[in-house]
């Protein structure tokens, strides 16, 4: 008999799968193009999912020696989509920004690193559109232990970080703050101004996950409901969460801003003071706002609308 035949064994077995496999390459190419071949990034993906999808039908059994743990499969499911994001997908928004203003004595500048928390805080002039530098804790620790004498400003702190387009890749960004060994960029918009920042930990927890110290503050709800309709808001709890949660027509708005405190900005058309009250046309329902320290809004409840209350007491 000769080799090969469909009665040889393991040699017909390959050769029958060569054969259906080029069959079917062969109709997906004249059906589909040749354009239709997958990538390297989809076959991960679809191995991921596989993969997933037989560990729920066998039960949650420890992976075997060296195989992939369900928080390594999600890292490289991370990993996978992260060139598909810009710095500002993932930057703190401007809002967010805690810095110091160039004049602030080092006392000041002392005092706001032990009440934030960070490690590097930017510097600005007159607003946080002008950010002239930002300044490493590590200096001022030199200075409070002694080791250099307390400066009358703080130009001679002052280090420059990063200055990115809001429309870069974050892998790009993460590339070039390893190259430049920079771990604060400041995200800018198209006319300049400051739309965020992102540093080197914000970047990296986009693939990893959160990552939290003893520092963090446990995550606080953004939107609490409350008696009699009401709720109350974090300023950066995003529209699109607010439409969904609350009523879609508070995220009807015509302007670029994703938070209640934007709206609340572009409602006011300046920062709001504490106590202030403001419509939203659109929806009927009015923002109180809670607390603001004239640079920013952090808090606000929601008074729903006249006819919501009407339609309650029904």
């Amino acid at each position: 008999m000769a080799e090969g035949s469909p009665k040889d064994g393991n040699g017909s077995k390959e050769s029958d799968s060569s054969n259906e496999g080029g069959l079917w390459s062969g109709i997906k190419s004249l059906l589909f193009g040749d354009n239709e071949s997958t990538t390297l990034r989809q076959e991960l993906e679809e191995a991921l999912d596989e993969y997933d999808e037989e560990e729920q039908d066998e039960g949650a059994a420890a992976p075997a020696k060296g195989d992939l743990s369900a928080i390594e499969r999600q890292m490289v499911r991370n990993l996978l989509h992260f060139s598909e994001h810009t710095v500002d997908d993932v930057a703190v928004p401007r809002a967010d920004i805690i810095a110091i203003e160039e004049k602030a004595s080092f006392a000041d500048l002392a005092a706001l690193f032990a009440e934030a928390g960070h490690s590097r805080i930017p510097v600005y002039r007159d607003t946080l559109d002008t950010i002239v530098g930002m300044v490493h804790i590590r200096d001022a620790f030199a200075i409070l232990a002694g080791k250099s004498p307390v400066p009358d400003t703080l130009a001679p702190l002052i280090r420059q970080p990063l200055y990115v387009p809001e429309s870069m890749g974050a892998l790009d960004l993460l590339a070039e703050m390893r190259a430049k060994r920079t771990h604060l960029a400041i995200v800018l918009d198209e006319y300049s101004g400051t739309e965020g920042l992102l540093t080197f930990e914000d970047l990296v927890e986009e693939i990893v996950g959160d990552v939290e110290d003893e520092h963090d503050d446990a995550p606080e709800a953004m939107l609490v409901p409350l008696p009699g309709g009401l709720w109350e808001a974090d300023a950066r709890a995003e529209l699109d969460d607010v439409a969904e949660e609350i009523d879609e027509k508070l995220g009807d708005i015509d302007e670029d801003v994703d938070t209640l405190g934007g709206l609340a900005f572009i409602i006011a058309g300046r920062v709001p003071e504490p106590g202030e009250i403001l419509d939203h046309e659109q929806s009927g329902w009015k923002l109180e706002i809670l607390a603001s320290d004239g640079r920013r809004v952090s808090r606000l409840r929601l008074h729903p609308p006249v006819e919501a209350l009407m339609d309650d007491e029904d």
